[in-house]
């Protein structure tokens, strides 16, 4: 996959490939340079990463510009700019009201939820992974709520199945 990233008004070419479920190595390329890195998230926000021999540990926070990155008692802010995604009305303070179902664009298998039933979520909030032709795709909240009804890991949904429901 390849991103433009934005970093403290710096702009970089990103291309790496996604790893197999559960791996945490990667080899990506920043301005054509080559660049392997093992990663883990800690907890939500929190993740220690190994790059060229180095531990590092950061935080990061999602914001309305972006992504909010600390490490080492210093601030980077980051947008990620896929060429591929549709951004209109992203981040313009728009959310949507109501009870909202979220369905499966595809065919596929939920490989990964990460919120539960009954959790409150931000708009723009991760709920669910579903892979698809190989492919991964995280299913985001649309709105600020709570999560009325969620899909089961290991799940194999069809294309318009409901995934998941905030209200």
């Amino acid at each position: 996959m390849k991103y433009e990233i934005v970093i403290n008004g710096a702009r970089r070419s990103v291309e790496f490939a996604v790893p197999a479920s559960g791996e945490s190595h990667a080899t990506f390329t920043v301005d054509g340079r080559s660049v392997e890195a093992d990663a883990i998230r800690i907890s939500r926000g929190t993740y220690s990463i190994l790059i060229g021999g180095r531990s590092l540990d950061f935080t990061l926070e999602e914001t309305s510009a972006g992504l909010l990155l600390r490490a080492e008692g210093r601030e980077f802010h980051v947008q990620v700019i896929d060429p591929r995604s549709w951004r209109s009305g992203r981040g313009t303070g728009i959310e949507l009201e109501g009870r909202q179902q979220l369905v499966a664009p595809m065919p596929g298998k939920i490989v990964r939820v990460l919120v539960a039933a009954g959790q409150q979520v931000s708009a723009g909030e991760g709920l669910l992974v579903i892979e698809a032709m190989k492919m991964q795709n995280e299913i985001r909240s649309p709105k600020f709520g709570i999560v009325e009804k969620l899909a089961q890991e290991g799940q194999t949904v069809n294309a318009g199945e409901i995934l998941a429901i905030v209200t």
